[in-house]
């Protein structure tokens, strides 16, 4: 049974076999709003709003937990638990991606398709944080952004200097940052799950085209931020003007502007 999220439309897309219900609002360009765990939580819900309320149509598959359900430690382990044992998410994974990013980058296909415009936007947090960068495989991902990407998890030095990415798949997405495509990434300093090795290699091997935006959670920072502090445009946000987290928001916003309409008015200025 689908559960209703007030604002938003829901309709099932299917790609070869698969079936989710994807939740959808808003008008112009479409931005794939991939969430994390435990799921389509109010934070995730008020994140996504902001984005429509900028003007594009948001498209936000249910991969886990209950849509609408407030976060809480105990929710949140469980959905952790069920996400380990999934066959389409390989959080080990350190140099390939996740089966479910071929179904995500059908739904790209088709949110482009029904949306116009230059491409699509795509925003990954914590668990599918990464299949942002895997999803510009398609050439149809304009905009990716990496939220605290968590995959893999980092046991030893090489998952966390991993990226969740095949070498196949990076080869590509190397290439698209070279003719000018560029990645945002947003991270805590201190947060573990998504250790500071893990941009070094997303730096070394995109060089300009990865845009990094890592803020200070370090005891005694200006801000309070707690330590522990993961999630950037969600749980973790703060609404309060020259806050990193709102400045983080704002970035990200103005990321999908540059990339997703900026391009069309031009092409419309000069024609």
């Amino acid at each position: 049974m689908t559960t209703e999220i007030e604002g938003f439309s829901c309709a099932p897309f299917t790609y070869e076999g698969k079936t989710r219900d994807v939740y959808r609002k808003g008008q112009g360009p479409a931005v794939i709003v991939m969430t994390e765990i435990p799921g389509i939580t109010p934070a995730v819900i008020r994140f996504a709003e902001r984005v429509v309320a900028d003007g594009f149509t948001v498209f936000m598959p249910h991969f886990f937990g209950e849509p609408g359900k407030a976060f809480s430690p105990t929710y949140s382990m469980s959905q952790i638990a069920r996400v380990c044992i999934s066959k389409e998410f390989h959080v080990l994974a350190a140099r390939g991606s996740s089966p479910v990013t071929h179904w995500l980058r059908a739904l790209c296909r088709h949110a482009h398709e029904e949306c116009k415009g230059p491409g699509v936007g795509a925003i990954g947090m914590c668990m599918t944080g990464n299949f942002a960068l895997s999803l510009m495989v398609d050439p149809s991902v304009m905009a990716p952004v990496l939220s605290q990407p968590s995959l893999p998890f980092g046991v030893s030095s090489a998952h966390r200097a991993g990226i969740h990415l095949s070498d196949e798949d990076l080869v590509t997405v190397k290439a698209r940052c070279a003719a000018g495509i560029k990645v945002l990434g947003m991270r805590f300093t201190h947060d573990v799950l998504v250790p500071a090795e893990r941009f070094d290699t997303l730096r070394r091997e995109l060089g300009s085209g990865f845009e990094a935006i890592e803020i200070d959670s370090a005891p005694g920072n200006p801000w309070n931020i707690p330590r522990i502090a993961h999630s950037v445009v969600a749980h973790d946000f703060v609404d309060r003007d020259g806050h990193p987290t709102k400045l983080a928001l704002e970035r990200v916003l103005s990321f999908f502007r540059e990339k997703l309409i900026q391009p069309a008015q031009s092409d419309l200025n000069r024609s």
